[in-house]
């Protein structure tokens, strides 16, 4: 696919016009304080994985309303002290696999929260364990188009304060150290990295890679891939219907995530990218946290003949290079 968004120098320059609503913040206030509960965990049940050198737990979760959420918890075997930890989020269609999947930041040293997606985990992967009994709105049957005609009834809320209940979750178990905290996603789960970045005020790093939901509106008029491509299917029949969507989508708008951010970032992005187009992560990257006060460290990776897989592994690289960084963490074991 030959390059289709705006050139990198201007992409550099990029700074869309917020495009949210008046109630967003007291949107996610009344969202969050509802979903919070004194006892996050549910359950915390160890796991034979076959693995030796890592231990796994199926953990249980309070998320939006109270629902149980699966995720796995991995840990270096063997190792006491506690750890930063990272807090994974998958992508669009995954649900949180087998436990012996997604291995890289738990061999790079860190405890690891790997979140289900509720209602996701038939389109590819290894499944999901997490249902989503709130999932009766008007809508198509992908999670971008379910209750798309109310912010209220939409997928993404109730997804989005499970990733934030998947931060308090991680800080209760042991193991952990609370103050280390970092959110990880590549497309949806970077959307949902970049949703927690701006929710929870205290989080110590971000690493966001093509993340979905960003300059949305834009997206709209660029491509029809997936999950874009489910919305605009969506309208196409139900005529009359975009100003309710609009409304809807504008209060899961990534950039007014980021712009309310305060953790030290990392992005990365493909300019040949037709499922999450690059104009929607430079505009979260470049209004990064313009609103919470703060100036932190910031650095975005672009990849000019990458579409959707990114820099792949290289970025990876690049990703546990700069967390240990920001951390202050060696992950080499004490000799």
């Amino acid at each position: 696919m030959p390059a289709f968004d705006l050139p990198l120098a201007e992409l550099e320059r990029y700074r869309p016009d917020p495009q949210e609503p008046a109630d967003f913040d007291e949107f996610w206030h009344d969202t969050l304080k509802e979903a919070a509960q004194p006892e996050v965990l549910v359950a915390v049940h160890p796991v034979r994985t076959g693995l030796r050198l890592t231990e796994t737990w199926d953990v249980t979760f309070r998320g939006f309303a109270g629902d149980p959420v699966r995720a796995w918890f991995s840990r270096p075997a063997g190792v006491r002290e506690p750890l930063p930890a990272v807090v994974e989020y998958a992508g669009y269609g995954r649900g949180r696999g087998l436990p012996h999947e997604r291995l890289t930041w738990v061999n790079a040293g860190y405890a690891h929260l790997l979140m289900d997606n509720r209602g996701q985990g038939d389109q590819y992967g290894n499944g999901g364990a997490t249902a989503d009994p709130h999932a009766t709105a008007p809508g198509g049957p992908g999670p971008a188009v379910r209750g798309l005609l109310s912010p209220h009834d939409h997928h993404y809320r109730r997804l989005i304060t499970d990733a934030v209940r998947a931060v308090t979750a991680v800080r209760a178990l042991p193991g952990v150290d609370a103050a280390r905290i970092a959110a990880v996603g590549n497309s949806q789960g970077g959307g949902l990295a970049l949703a927690v970045a701006g929710l929870v005020p205290d989080l110590a790093a971000l690493l966001a890679t093509a993340p979905f939901l960003c300059g949305i509106r834009r997206a709209l008029d660029l491509t029809d891939a997936g999950p874009y491509g489910e919305i605009t299917a969506y309208l196409s029949v139900h005529r009359g219907a975009e100003r309710a969507a609009y409304d809807t989508l504008s209060h899961l708008e990534g950039i007014a995530f980021a712009r309310r951010a305060h953790a030290p970032a990392h992005f990365g992005v493909g300019l040949r990218d037709t499922v999450c187009p690059p104009s929607g992560a430079y505009g979260a990257f470049n209004r990064y946290a313009e609103l919470s006060g703060s100036d932190p460290r910031k650095e975005i990776h672009a990849y000019p003949f990458n579409g959707h897989e990114g820099g792949d592994a290289v970025h990876v690289r690049r990703q546990l290079d700069w967390l240990c960084e920001v951390l202050a963490f060696d992950p080499r074991p004490p000799v």
